[in-house]
């Protein structure tokens, strides 16, 4: 037995203001995937997601569905005591959807009437599958919005026009431009919970809702629209700005070790930086309008290619 692979996810925009229903743009980022399988090697790492994977059947066992859906538990649990267990390469802790996966995957298996990529997929078909996914990831977050793995079981890029406002996009084809979107590797895992924590504390600030609501959202609407519309030259300007706001608001979730290679884009503007999810560690976002200069500034550090403008 082999599932269907899952895609991993990026947010490109939108971390922390999409809780508070500002826009996001989440696209799937296929070089790193998941499946479900069974074998009788039995691996430490198998072992450890076999375990999991109970865990989680426990977990909708239990689930208030809010009939939503229903699952054919039996047979989850039955492949589960045959050694089922999710092969993932994504990495976890990261910021780019390792639960979203093993979460699409669970329901495309075992959902009964699911909701499927080839239907025309409404607004309210988009709405079902986000809520669904939000009470199956929750097991692994405490609280989750959904859409990391509405992202990875459609495997479209999806535009968040607020929480209640989610549609299919197209994002401009690549070009073989110099210009890159990137990863950069912290070397160090990020806890989502502790970071939404801390995100929630800041929220009772009421100067710090004010930036949110004006500056954050005001530079993350306007990238979206500018990556959307291929306005790349706009599109820097912007991201530099968001970049800012970041830096100067967000200081707890950016890895203190970063926090010099962070402000050293912004002063060059060789390349800006943004998280990628909650932050605290995993990947950071990058943006650069010269790859391969960007490569020779940050040798010292992994970067993986995401998209070329």
């Amino acid at each position: 037995m082999k599932g269907p692979l899952f895609y991993a996810k990026i947010l490109l925009f939108g971390e922390y203001g999409i809780i508070k229903d500002s826009k996001g743009l989440a696209i799937p980022y296929n070089s790193y995937q998941g499946a479900l399988k069974k074998s009788d090697k039995t691996s430490e790492i198998e072992i450890k997601s076999n375990k999991n994977l109970k865990k989680f059947y426990d977990y909708l066992l239990n689930m208030d569905n809010q009939n939503l859906v229903s699952f054919r538990l039996d047979e989850f649990k039955t492949d589960i005591e045959e050694g089922m267990y999710f092969d993932s390469s994504i990495p976890q802790g990261y910021g780019v959807g390792s639960s979203g996966a093993l979460v699409a995957s669970v329901y495309d298996k075992y959902a009964n009437d699911k909701i499927t990529v080839l239907e025309n997929l409404t607004r309210e078909k988009l709405l079902k599958l986000k809520s669904i996914f939000s009470l199956m990831e929750s097991f692994f977050h405490g609280k989750s919005s959904g859409l990391d793995p509405l992202n990875s079981y459609l495997s479209i890029p999806i535009l968040i026009n607020s929480k209640d406002n989610l549609e299919p996009t197209g994002i401009p084809s690549q070009k073989e431009g110099k210009g890159a979107v990137f990863l950069l590797d912290s070397e160090m895992t990020g806890e989502t919970e502790p970071m939404v924590s801390i995100f929630m504390n800041k929220m009772k600030n009421e100067g710090f809702r004010k930036m949110l609501n004006e500056d954050f959202a005001k530079y993350t609407d306007a990238c979206i629209d500018d990556f959307l519309h291929g306005n790349v030259k706009s599109l820097f300007g912007n991201v530099k700005q968001l970049s800012k706001v970041v830096f100067d608001n967000f200081k707890p979730m950016i890895p203190q070790t970063f926090h010099n290679v962070w402000q050293k884009g912004i002063e060059s503007n060789d390349y800006y930086l943004k998280l990628c999810g909650s932050g605290g560690g995993g990947y950071i976002l990058g943006f650069t309008e010269d790859f391969a200069k960007t490569q020779t500034i940050l040798k010292d550090y992994k970067l993986e290619l995401v998209y070329r403008f």
